[in-house]
């Protein structure tokens, strides 16, 4: 019975592959370059978006490649999705570790020389506030991340998650509406 029993888990046994081209194909620095050149100016706008700033959005995507070039066990195909979430969670840190020192500033997305009226669609982003509203609205409706995944990253519930997503959209809605009631009847 005993050689049997040996026998039948013998059968069941896992085995390393002895393939050489089984070797999980993990992302190298070149391929992490190719995605952070090719994906520079959304990953920047990314980071402006949550942060606010350029100089935090600046130390955000620097922080982003140097962990990509440390980055030992990203499956290759990944590398976007992973510079992605990186650049979400450096913010995070940058943003929340010293909330103190950033309220109120915020930048504009554009030079102020600019022909814009400040009123762009980035500057009204990143002017939600609390920071919490800002970066579950970009998360969440922007990246289409789940309210666990925000919840995750954030370090808060799921129904803080909701609950600030509703503030930023009813934040959002009434910027529009005054946008909307100063340009009057006249407004082409």
């Amino acid at each position: 019975m005993a050689r049997h029993t040996r026998a039948t888990l013998n059968m069941y046994r896992i085995r390393p592959r002895q393939d050489a081209q089984f070797q999980p194909a993990y992302a190298t620095h070149s391929d992490f370059c190719e995605v952070l050149t090719a994906d520079f100016k959304p990953l920047y706008l990314l980071a402006f978006l949550l942060t606010g700033s350029h100089a935090d959005a600046e130390r955000c995507f620097i922080a982003t490649v140097e962990e990509a070039l440390n980055a030992k066990c990203v499956f290759k195909g990944r590398e976007r999705t992973w510079s992605k979430r990186c650049l979400m969670l450096n913010a995070i840190h940058r943003v929340f570790a010293s909330p103190s020192e950033r309220e109120g500033k915020v930048d504009s997305w554009r030079e102020p020389s600019d022909e814009s009226d400040g009123s762009s669609v980035f500057d009204r982003v990143t002017r939600l506030t609390p920071p919490l509203e800002r970066f579950v609205f970009v998360m969440s409706v922007l990246e289409r991340y789940s309210d666990h995944e925000c919840a995750l990253l954030l370090g808060r519930t799921r129904r803080e998650v909701f609950e600030a997503r509703i503030e930023a959209l009813r934040q959002l809605s009434n910027v529009e509406a005054a946008l909307i009631r100063n340009a009057g009847p006249n407004a082409a």
